[in-house]
C-alpha cells in the first residue's frame, strides 16, 4: 500500500480545497494529513480524525511566537514538530512515505523528516520573501504539481519536473440539473444574477453596486459570508440586491441553478495570479452564463464561454448582454470544460505521473 503524509497550509474542512479533493482521489494510498496549528493549541492535537477511509487528520503543535526562522525557541518549535510527525508515523507504521508538501514554509522540515520522494504542490504566488525557502524546496522535489503556466514558470529555473494541475470540480454535484430553489430565492421575479463565495474587505464589490443601481428590475444575489468590505453597507441599502449570508456546501447547486448569470469579482492582489480558482469550474459545470471581471492586460480565461469585463460599466452592459444568451448557444462547451476540469480527472493525471516516476 502506498503512503503518503502531507504537510497541509489549511485545515481539513467540510468544505474540501485543492489538496483534500487530490488525495481523497488516491485511493490506494494510507494518507497522514497534518494540518497546521491554530492560535491556540487543539485539545484533539493528539487524536486522529478519520476524514477519509483511508486518510487520519492530525493537527500539528502550536506554533512558535516568534517569526524569526533562526531563532532559538523557532528552532525548538521545529523539533517539537517533526518528533510528533515522527511518533505518528510510527503508531501508523509508515516507513520512507511519500512527503507531499504545499507551502514553502515547509522547507524547514526537509533535513528532518525521512521520505523516499518528495512532491511539491503548488496553488499560489508566494511572496518574494519567501523566495530561498521556495527555491530550495522546489529543488529538492521529485515533481512539483503546478496551479497555473505562471507558476510553472516561476518555478521552472529551480526544477524542470512540473506537471500543470489546475484547480478542478466535483463536476457531478455542480452539474446537475435535480435541483430546488433556496427558500430565500423562492418568491424572486426577473433575472437573478448572482456570486457564490465570502465577501471579504479585499473584494471589489464596485461592480455588483453600479450594475444593481443601473438595472433595478434585476436581482443581485451575492452568498456566501460577509464581514468588513467598505461597500456593504451601501449594498444593503439597494431593494434589489440580495445578501444571504453563509451557504453550505450542499446547496450551492441549488443557489446556483436559480442564477440566470454567474458573477466572477475580483479582489486585490488578483492582478499578480493566473491561477484559475476553483469557483470558475463550478460555474462552467453549469452551463449557464458566467460574466467575469478582468485585471487590466489580464489574458481572458475561457474566452469563448466567459463574458470578460475591464470596468463596471462594462460589467453591467455584459451582464445584459448574457441574460439574452440562447440556452444553447454555448451551454454545451461550458460543461464541456467544467468535465475536462472534475477532481477525478485531475487526481488520474496526479497519479499518472506518481507512477511515471515511481511515487505510486
Amino acid at each position: 500500500m502506498n503512503q503518503i503524509v502531507c504537510l497541509a497550509d489549511h485545515p481539513w474542512s467540510p468544505v474540501p480545497a485543492r489538496i483534500p479533493q487530490l488525495l481523497a482521489r488516491l485511493r490506494d494510498a494510507q494518507i497522514l494529513y497534518f494540518e497546521p496549528a491554530g492560535r491556540a493549541c487543539p485539545a484533539r492535537q493528539n487524536s486522529a480524525r478519520r476524514v477519509r477511509p483511508n486518510i487520519l487528520a492530525y493537527t500539528l503543535p502550536c506554533p512558535s511566537g516568534s517569526d524569526d526562522i533562526y531563532s532559538l525557541r523557532r528552532r525548538l518549535a521545529r523539533r517539537k514538530t517533526a518528533d510528533f510527525i515522527h511518533s505518528k508515523l510510527r503508531l501508523h507504521g509508515f516507513r520512507d512515505p511519500v512527503l507531499w508538501v504545499t507551502h514553502p514554509r515547509q522547507a524547514i522540515f526537509l533535513d528532518l523528516l525521512a521520505y523516499r520522494g518528495l512532491v511539491y504542490d503548488c496553488a499560489a504566488f508566494h511572496p518574494s520573501s519567501m523566495g530561498e525557502q521556495e527555491g530550495a524546496l522546489a529543488q529538492a522535489a521529485d515533481v512539483i504539481f503546478a496551479a497555473s503556466p505562471g507558476l510553472m514558470d516561476r518555478l521552472s529555473p529551480c526544477n524542470s519536473n512540473i506537471a500543470l494541475i489546475p484547480n478542478g470540480v466535483n463536476y457531478t454535484m455542480f452539474c446537475r440539473t435535480d435541483l430546488e430553489v433556496p427558500p430565500v430565492l423562492a418568491g424572486i421575479g426577473g433575472p437573478v444574477l448572482g456570486r457564490l463565495g465570502e465577501i471579504t474587505p479585499e473584494l471589489n464589490l464596485a461592480p455588483a453596486e453600479h450594475t444593481a443601481k443601473e438595472h433595478p428590475e434585476w436581482t443581485l444575489v451575492l452568498a456566501g459570508k460577509a464581514e468588513g468590505n467598505p461597500r456593504l453597507a451601501s449594498l444593503r441599502q439597494l431593494p434589489n440586491v440580495l445578501l444571504t449570508g453563509p451557504v453550505p456546501m450542499t446547496d450551492l447547486p441549488d443557489y446556483l441553478g436559480r442564477f440566470d448569470v454567474c458573477l466572477h469579482l475580483l479582489k486585490a492582489g488578483d492582478e499578480d495570479t493566473d491561477v484559475i480558482p476553483s469557483r470558475i469550474y463550478e460555474y462552467l459545470s453549469t452551463g449557464k452564463p458566467i460574466v467575469s471581471m478582468l485585471c487590466e492586460d489580464q489574458v481572458e480565461i475561457f474566452p469563448d464561454v466567459i463574458y470578460g469585463a475591464h470596468t463596471p460599466q462594462e460589467f453591467s452592459l455584459l451582464c445584459a448582454r448574457a441574460l439574452t444568451e440562447h440556452p444553447e448557444w454555448v451551454s454545451k462547451r461550458r460543461r464541456g470544460y467544467g468535465q475536462a476540469a472534475a477532481w477525478t480527472a485531475r487526481a488520474a493525471e496526479v497519479i499518472h505521473i506518481l507512477e511515471s516516476i515511481g511515487l505510486y
